[in-house]
């Protein structure tokens, strides 16, 4: 009877624990679907958006300390002198405008720009941050897939070999701790299984929280992306193009500004004003009442002789904050530099661990089915048979493995050359313009003509 059942489980291993493996229907869900999903559920997204449409703001409010200032002023005074009630009213409008501050305005302009444009290359890094994100999510919930079904198989297949070991028992051909060996080993294959079932519900967790719902089928992941052809060339790409060093290059030119802005606020300013205003007296006693209108121009220029160290104090601080923005820089660039590396070289490992595995898995399905055979003559006990099933079950298990970590690695390496974008993946859906909410309030508008693009701009976005 043990004989008859083991030819029956004699077919190959690697069949029996992947049948399940392959079925998947027509409308599963790509990689690039769950990226689309990341991309339009992400609130971090949503976050930096908003923080650089408050960018834009500050650059327009720099450009209108450029532009006069306009105020209406009314007030109301009543007084009682030794039994006469006076009571008076004025209402005025008075207007001032800097007419020349020596740069000062026009700096902080071009400070509120590169801190747009810093802006903007942050908002690039947290999309590749979502992306790759989403990447890993979905590898990850397919790696647990697999995993779960190889278990699943695994178990099916050492129920049957506990089967037939027991059958063996009653008949007198193996003793009792033959049969407690494979009881032992499906156990810990269930238990195995168990693991394997949590780790997958982990992993759709993670799925939902990058894409906000639980996945579906997923189906196989595309071919990789193609690769530069050499690290050289991979470094030279990161450097120009990642988001987080050209972010660190816009606020090195911000805080070169800064220097700037600081040493201008020694000089001096000069400011014009005009005023118009009427005014009314009333005596109440007497009835008496005298309005008086008068109008005015001024011009003043102004500039700080002493300052208690505050201004020289603010000049050497922002000399401090641009060394730090410079040391920044370096240190993004070599950072980005070590995670080019570093991806380039797990493909490198991951390409090694495939092909290594591959092997084991070929001479482990030889091994298992040896040993298989060699057991139906009883020159192998039942312990054989189980470890070599073990050894073939886990060469499986680490190839799932090393194919995810093939594919994140590529998607890591796009990354880190700052190549994970929407654009550039080219998904195929409308991506946010990070410059359409700048062009609508660079000029401030004030007036519902200027406002009209702003409100096609904050209704594109779901505000107003």
């Amino acid at each position: 009877m043990f004989r008859n059942t083991l030819r029956r489980l004699r077919r190959p291993i690697a069949a029996a624990l992947l049948a399940s493996a392959t079925a998947l229907p027509a409308n599963a869900e790509t990689l690039a679907d769950t990226m689309v999903a990341a991309y339009r559920h992400s609130a971090l997204l949503e976050q930096n958006r908003a923080v650089l449409r408050a960018a834009d703001e500050d650059a327009a409010a720099a450009l209108a300390q450029l532009r006069p200032i306009v105020q209406w002023l009314a007030s109301y005074t009543y007084q009682n002198i030794e039994g006469f009630d006076a009571n008076s009213a004025s209402l005025g409008l008075q207007a001032s405008m800097t007419l020349y501050d020596f740069g000062r305005n026009a700096i902080a302009i071009d400070i509120a720009k590169e801190n747009v444009l810093a802006t903007r290359a942050a908002l690039v890094g947290v999309e590749q941050d979502v992306l790759l994100g989403a990447i890993e999510a979905y590898l990850n919930v397919r790696s647990a897939t697999e995993q779960v079904e190889l278990q699943q198989n695994s178990v099916r297949v050492l129920g049957e070999e506990q089967q037939a070991a027991t059958d063996r028992f009653d008949v007198g051909e193996i003793t009792q701790t033959d049969v407690s060996q494979a009881d032992a080993a499906l156990a810990a294959s269930r238990a195995d299984l168990a693991s394997a079932q949590g780790d997958l519900e982990v992993a759709r967790e993670s799925y939902r929280a990058a894409t906000g719902k639980f996945p579906g089928k997923l189906a196989a992941p595309p071919p990789t992306p193609k690769l530069p052809a050499s690290l050289v060339s991979a470094r030279e790409i990161g450097q120009r193009t990642h988001p987080l060093i050209q972010q660190a290059k816009r606020e090195a030119a911000a805080s070169e500004l800064q220097v700037a802005a600081a040493a201008a606020e020694r000089n001096p300013s000069l400011t014009g004003g005009a005023a118009l205003q009427a005014q009314s007296n009333k005596t109440v006693n007497t009835g008496t009442s005298v309005r008086t209108d008068s109008a005015s121009v001024s011009l003043d220029m102004s500039q700080t002789i002493y300052s208690g160290g505050r201004l020289p104090a603010a000049h050497r601080r922002a000399m401090a904050s641009r060394d730090a923005t410079r040391a920044s820089l370096l240190n993004t660039a070599r950072q980005v530099d070590q995670a080019v590396g570093t991806a380039w070289a797990g493909i490198d490992v991951a390409r090694a661990q495939i092909s290594a595995i591959d092997q084991q898995i070929v001479s482990a399905r030889q091994a298992f089915d040896g040993v298989r055979e060699e057991a139906t003559l009883g020159a192998r006990t039942t312990l054989d048979v189980l470890e070599a099933e073990q050894i073939l079950l886990q060469a499986m298990a680490d190839k799932i493995t090393a194919v995810a970590n093939l594919q994140l690695a590529h998607y890591q390496l796009l990354s880190a050359m700052g190549l994970l974008t929407v654009e550039n993946l080219k998904l195929g859906i409308p991506t946010y313009d990070p410059s359409a909410y700048y062009k609508a309030v660079k000029d401030a508008p004030f007036t519902s003509r200027q406002g009209e693009s702003l409100d096609r701009v904050l209704r594109s976005i779901g505000k107003n």
